[in-house]
């Protein structure tokens, strides 16, 4: 009887704990989504009333907005193709310079912009304010492009430039001519209209962003930084306005990058005894390869989503979600397509695979090389440990050929300079949209510029609907008239919104949890 009347103490003693963890995770989880899912995007980046700068409006005639459009086809028209690090179209490259100082005659022609050429083929161009205490920013974009062939399914040829359905069809409409011919286009308007800027600024239009930038934004951040340059911000191309993109979100958004990931190129290599086809060993260097690089595919990167800067855009985001769901089912749903799924891992992209001479003879060498992009939560370091792990054959040589860790995560609160200004660009533009920052996926011409300033941005107000990403590098690449002029006006009003001395102070918030 004691006995029995022990166990039945020791069994209500566990149901009890047992009940008590239940309740305890339950409470927890209940917290955490209400906390996510009620998630004020605008908590503690509400601004007070803004200091006005934004004193001329743009207002074009059916002439201007021909010639506006005129002058970016004509970007478009010149193959300005980056082919490698040592091959670029110098020719093109000259022919867009002579384009350049043919329709922006007043930046060319003024007293008050500075311009240079550095690395041959890149532009500097330096408009000094006339409040010199203020700590000046920076625009950059980037002149080249990468190879395209009609061949390969353009609905134009892709350096025609060509008008189909009120679309402008071209490699570099969305990357990255748009933005070197917005910035450019808003800066020649402002100073038709004798605009002055307060904040002393930079353009920096690179030549080489496409073989990374080694010869264009690295030796333009060489000139600034033995000038002793500082800059409050940096805003590159990156990030866009993504309208049904992003699954069972109600609404468009733009995300602005505050980070990138970083990078590695791997060189798989394999070497064994040459053959004939007639007497082929078991294994030969292709078939062993080929299975190693199976193996990477097979076991992609650990999942690593929300222990980096995208867990902070599914929190602004949150509230626009037609079905609010938790991390591991957001997780689940993002990896499914590719594009979506850049956020949620590092990346492993096989890109080259070379072996063989002749038909019958057994290759005694095969290399491949795969391009991995690395999470903000990851190392290059331990990218490399998993490769070797997950490759796991002496047989197969593994060797770094280059490569660099995420880029550092640029601040984005109440107090943030830069990233208060484009935003409020943005929603001065589009009241529709929701902003959130994001993790930009590519690399871009910014990375070489983090020595001289803390808060890099990557975003221009290009829009993307579904199918629209994969024209980056892609066939049928092309941005909408509107768009286009859509993207001059938003440099138009960044320029002068950059004009405050200093953000005005922002809202109290409290939450409750």
């Amino acid at each position: 009887m004691t006995g029995h009347s022990a166990r039945w103490k020791l069994f209500k003693f566990l149901k009890v704990l047992l009940f008590s963890v239940i309740f305890s995770i339950t409470v927890l989880f209940l917290v955490a989504t209400v906390r996510t899912f009620t998630f004020d995007v605008d908590a503690g980046l509400q601004l007070g009333k803004w200091e006005n700068t934004t004193a001329i409006s743009l207002h074009l005639s059916p002439q201007q907005r021909k010639n506006l459009l005129a002058n970016f086809k004509a970007a478009i028209q010149i193959p300005t193709v980056s082919f490698t690090e040592t091959n670029v179209n110098t020719s093109a490259l000259r022919e867009f310079d002579g384009l350049l100082r043919k329709v922006f005659p007043k930046i060319f022609s003024s007293s008050l912009v500075q311009h240079e050429m550095v690395g041959n083929y890149s532009h500097l161009l330096t408009v000094p304010g006339s409040e010199p205490d203020l700590e000046p920013y920076m625009l950059l974009a980037h002149i080249d492009v990468v190879p395209a062939d009609e061949a390969d399914g353009w609905d134009a040829p892709p350096f025609s430039a060509q008008e189909i359905n009120g679309f402008i069809y071209g490699r570099g409409t969305i990357d990255n001519k748009q933005s070197v011919m917005g910035i450019l286009q808003a800066l020649e308007y402002l100073l038709e209209r004798g605009y002055t800027p307060r904040r002393s600024f930079y353009i920096g239009l690179g030549h080489d962003e496409e073989v990374n930038g080694l010869h264009g934004a690295a030796n333009i951040v060489k000139l600034l930084k033995s000038r002793g340059v500082k800059l409050q911000y940096v805003l590159d191309e990156g990030l866009a306005v993504l309208d049904g993109v992003i699954s069972g979100l109600d609404g468009p958004a733009a995300l602005i990058g505050i980070s990138e990931k970083g990078q590695a190129t791997v060189k798989l290599s394999v070497s064994s005894a040459p053959g004939h086809s007639s007497m082929p060993p078991r294994e030969s260097s292709i078939g062993i390869l080929a299975s190693a690089v199976k193996r990477l595919e097979e076991n992609p990167m650990p999942r690593l989503f929300g222990y980096g800067p995208e867990r902070g855009t599914f929190e602004h985001l949150a509230h626009k979600h037609v079905k609010p769901r938790k991390i591991p089912f957001i997780c689940r749903v993002l990896e499914r397509k590719p594009d979506t799924n850049a956020f949620v891992r590092t990346t492993t992209a096989v890109t080259m695979f070379n072996s063989g001479v002749k038909i019958n003879v057994i290759p005694s060498y095969a290399e491949a090389f795969v391009n991995f992009r690395i999470h903000s939560a990851q190392t290059l370091q331990e990218v490399l440990e998993l490769v070797e792990s997950t490759v796991s054959d002496e047989r197969v040589k593994v060797e770094l050929v280059n490569g660099f860790d995420p880029l550092p995560i640029s601040s984005y609160d109440e107090n943030t300079f830069g990233y208060q200004i484009i935003k409020k660009t943005v929603q001065s533009m589009f009241p529709q949209l929701t902003v959130a920052p994001g993790i930009c996926v590519g690399n871009t011409d910014s990375r070489h510029y983090k020595d001289i300033t803390q808060d890099i941005y990557r975003f221009a107000p290009s829009w993307f609907k579904p199918g629209d990403p994969q024209r980056f590098h892609g066939v049928n690449e092309r941005i909408s008239i509107q768009n286009y002029e859509e993207i001059v006006l938003f440099y138009f009003q960044l320029i002068q919104n950059n004009d405050v001395r200093k953000l005005p102070p922002p809202h109290s918030s409290q939450h409750e949890l």
